[in-house]
Parts: structure tokens; C-alpha cells; sequence
């Protein structure tokens, strides 16, 4: 299945670069690009795109404001003559930082990443129904699932979008995901491994909160997270 693609950019040869790049390469698909970030995010609040080029200077709308204001990011791939917005950007959790010009070799180091993050993923379309109250059962996509943390005999389900209260306990629902992709850290928190924005000590920071990593799962927990496997 190809990867759907979108490029915001207002430099017309920067955009003309990007796309022929992306001819020579397999399963990404451009669906559109945007000389404004402003119209590209109308598009893709109704069409979510797999990857993003984006450019950080843009009119009107910023790519760090365009980024912040994303309700669903997908795999972000700055373009950008500035060489000073790195750092800012990747802790934006940005996928790459490409500077203009950009080689072809570079550019395929960036698809490479994508590539390798799509096979760490669940897809938009795995998910799960839970029961969230006695009548109503909810669909939840793997794929914004932040944290899981245990209430006794009720989980809640930390997710990009709200919070659900389940009744179900923390080891049954570990059970029913995708072991790669989810981890138990505590014996109240099971958490989503490519969430983790930065691992402290003996916790983990996921969406700016800190979570604490039982001790008896340090060494497991800090060997996945870290790829030290």
C-alpha cells in the first residue's frame, strides 16, 4: 500500500525537487502540495496524510505553529534553508531535517526513516472496540493510544484525542496488544514505545507528563526503548 504524501512549501523549485525525488521512489504517493500552511490544513483535517514535507518558513501560518496546531501528525519531514531550527524541531518529534538544497542521497536516508517508521507503527486502521460505559463500546486506533494506566479493577486509556475509563485490568489489556509496539514500565502503567518522548532517570515522558518505570522493569524497559537490544 502506498504512503500518502503532502508537501507545504512556497518555494515552487523546492516543491519541483521534493516531487522528483519522490518519482524515483516506491509506494509514497503526492496527494497535494500547499504554498500555505493555512489551506494545507484544512485539507488534511478531511484527508490525513501518512507523510509531511514542510517547510518552517512559511506565510501567514509557521511550520512550528502549523505543527502545534496539527490535532493528528503524521511523519513530519522539515525542508528548510535554516540550519538554526534544528533542534527546535526535533523536539517537536520530527521524523528528519532536510536542508535545502537537498541531495537525492540524503533524501532517500529521510524515505529510509519513514520506511523503517512505518514497520514500528500500527496502522491507522488497527483499533479496538472498548466498553467506556454499560451500553457503549468505543472505537480506539492503536495508533493514538499514549498510555494505559491500572485504577484497581478499571483501566484508563490515555489517547492523542481523551481519556476512557474501562473495566478491565491492566494485564488483560497488555495482553490484547501488539507486544512490539506496547510496554508494561510499571504495574500501573503499560505504554506506547514510539510515544516515548524522553527517558529520565527511572521514568519516561510521554505528551509532557512523567511516568515511573518499576524497578524490576528498568533494564527491559530502557533496553527497547533505547534499541540497546
Amino acid at each position: 500500500m502506498s504512503l500518502r504524501c503532502v508537501i507545504i512549501d512556497d518555494e515552487p523549485l523546492a516543491v519541483s525537487v521534493i516531487k522528483n525525488h519522490l518519482s524515483q521512489v516506491k509506494d509514497i504517493k503526492v496527494e497535494a502540495s500547499f504554498n500555505n500552511a493555512v489551506e494545507a490544513l484544512e485539507f488534511l483535517r478531511k484527508n490525513p496524510s501518512d507523510v509531511l514535507f514542510l517547510d518552517i518558513n512559511m506565510p501567514v501560518l509557521d511550520g512550528f505553529s502549523f505543527l502545534n496546531t496539527l490535532e493528528k501528525k503524521p511523519m513530519v519531514i522539515i525542508t528548510t534553508a535554516h540550519q538554526e531550527y534544528a533542534v527546535k524541531s526535533f523536539e517537536l518529534d520530527v521524523l528528519d531535517y532536510l536542508v535545502k538544497p537537498i541531495s537525492f542521497p540524503r533524501f532517500l536516508k529521510a524515505i529510509d526513516k519513514v520506511k523503517r517508521q512505518q514497520l514500528n507503527m500500527p496502522t491507522e486502521t488497527e483499533h479496538l472496540f472498548v466498553k467506556v460505559d454499560k451500553k457503549k463500546m468505543k472505537k480506539i486506533y492503536l495508533n493514538d493510544i499514549l498510555v494505559v494506566e491500572s485504577l484497581k479493577d478499571y483501566i484508563k486509556i490515555i489517547t492523542r484525542s481523551g481519556k476512557y475509563i474501562v473495566h478491565q485490568t491492566l494485564s488483560s489489556f497488555t495482553e490484547s496488544l501488539p507486544e512490539k509496539k506496547f510496554l508494561r514500565i510499571h504495574r500501573s502503567y503499560t505504554i506506547s514505545v514510539d510515544k516515548v518522548d524522553a527517558v529520565e532517570g527511572n521514568s519516561v515522558e510521554i505528551n509532557g507528563s512523567l511516568y515511573v518505570i518499576g524497578r524490576s522493569y528498568l533494564n527491559e524497559v530502557k533496553a527497547k526503548i533505547l534499541d540497546l537490544e
